[in-house]
């Protein structure tokens, strides 16, 4: 299995209501230095319906500018509708950050 899938695979992992970061999603691969390479793996989501790419997010919490699937309004939109709370700078709330992945 490739990169990209096995970010894939771990993406399917985040449940409902929960986020993880580009660097969680890179360290759980073995390669904390690759979070780059996951936002790529992202961006080019093969099945975005059961691949839940919105569910992932920057260091600090915030959703991305260059969402593929709709921007970065619809990013927010998509994890509010789960119950997700960002606070006043943007940033997702800790408490909904995924721990127990995989």
């Amino acid at each position: 299995m490739g990169f990209f899938e096995r970010v894939y695979e771990v993406v399917k992992t985040i449940p409902y209501g929960k986020v993880m970061t580009y660097g969680d999603i890179a360290t759980l691969l073995g390669n904390p230095r690759a979070a780059r390479q996951v936002g790529w793996a992202l961006h080019v989501n093969p099945s975005p319906e059961t691949i839940p790419c919105y569910r992932v997010v920057n260091r600090f919490g915030m959703v991305s500018k260059a969402f593929a699937f709709g921007g970065e309004n619809r990013q927010r939109e998509l994890l509010e509708k789960e119950g997700i709370i960002f606070d006043e700078k943007g940033c997702v709330k800790p408490c909904f950050f995924a721990t127990n992945v995989l």
